[in-house]
């Protein structure tokens, strides 16, 4: 599936996969200090950091989704700001606003907390689709306008969100245009009962993921993520990624298919989880172990398909994954 390289290329491609595997793995030994017994969550979650993406967690209060963010981003090394978002936020409280200096006669511009290289957006859907809009820009651009002046924002940059079901009260659903900001969705589950047991006799007042210290710093994050961009992807598993894709926006029980930013997100996403494998080449285990992670909130299911729960949604693509050949 690779393209041939010469001797000295491979010899450099290979050291560089050696040396990725090593970092990653202490990253992964890290954040599982505090966050136990997910591996595979704690894995797609490195393999979105990788692929410069951001990352949605939506479960049920209570079972680690903050406290696996607080690990990522403790572990990356990078600034850090933490968003409670309620029903009276503002976007201006995220965002910044400008300030009128006595001093200097000028408006002077103060950052809010978006200006970080990590963002928790905690409980995300529990502000209003105003201010859920705030991060649109952001997320897709790196970038903010404010008062027609556009504000850059630091690099690597990633927002993790937290967001509880639709059931719960006080809760709004995050339109179509924000979802698809979002390269994964991820649910976390409970832990297994030993795990779970151990979490009981281990926890004390303090929490555990206040003692984490960085393991990559700002260079060898941007570094891996640059290697991620350099995984060979073979046309076939292209084509494979498209006829999903478009199956998507045919199939009947769905009212808004993938969109072309969520193809390009899980392409990302692969050549990341290669890297995450030891390979500076995509199979097709990369690409199937994604999409559900990657495309499942990005569709909407059509009215009277028979559910609108996130699980449905999943049903659906599962089945059209399903249907389509797997690439040898």
């Amino acid at each position: 599936m690779s393209a041939e390289l010469s001797p000295s290329e491979q010899s450099v491609s290979a050291m560089s996969i050696r040396m990725a595997v090593d970092r990653l793995h202490d990253l992964q030994a890290n954040v599982e200090r505090v966050f136990q017994g997910k591996t595979r969550i704690v894995r797609l979650t490195m393999a979105c950091a990788l692929a410069q993406g951001h990352l949605l967690l939506e479960d049920v209060p209570g079972v680690g989704k903050t406290t696996l963010a607080l690990a990522l981003a403790r572990s990356l090394g990078l600034s850090f700001q933490r968003i409670q978002f309620t029903s009276d936020l503002l976007p201006s409280d995220i965002l910044g606003v400008s300030v009128y200096s006595p001093k200097t006669g000028e408006f002077d511009f103060k950052a809010g907390p978006l200006f970080a290289g990590v963002i928790l957006a905690d409980e995300i859907n529990r502000t209003t689709p105003r201010t859920q809009s705030a991060l649109l820009e952001a997320m897709s651009e790196g970038r903010v306008s404010i008062e027609n002046v556009t504000h850059e924002l630091p690099r690597p940059f990633l927002v993790i969100a937290t967001q509880n079901p639709l059931e719960h009260h006080g809760t709004y659903p995050l339109p179509e245009s924000q979802l698809d900001r979002f390269m994964m969705r991820l649910s976390i589950g409970y832990p297994g009962p030993r795990v779970e047991r151990n979490i009981l006799l281990d926890r004390r007042v303090e929490e555990p993921v206040n003692a984490l210290s960085a393991v990559l710093n700002h260079e060898e994050l941007s570094a891996l993520q640059r290697l991620a961009e350099s995984v060979k992807l073979d046309e076939s598993l292209a084509d494979y990624i498209m006829t999903v894709v478009e199956q998507t926006r045919r199939d009947p029980r769905v009212r808004i298919g993938v969109s072309t930013r969520g193809a390009i997100g899980l392409t990302r996403a692969a050549r990341a989880m290669a890297v995450l494998q030891g390979r500076d080449y995509c199979i097709p285990d990369d690409v199937r172990e994604l999409f559900v992670p990657c495309l499942a909130h990005r569709i909407s299911v059509a009215s009277g398909a028979g559910g609108e729960s996130r699980q449905f949604a999943e049903s659906i693509l599962e089945q059209i994954v399903a249907a389509v050949p797997t690439p040898s």
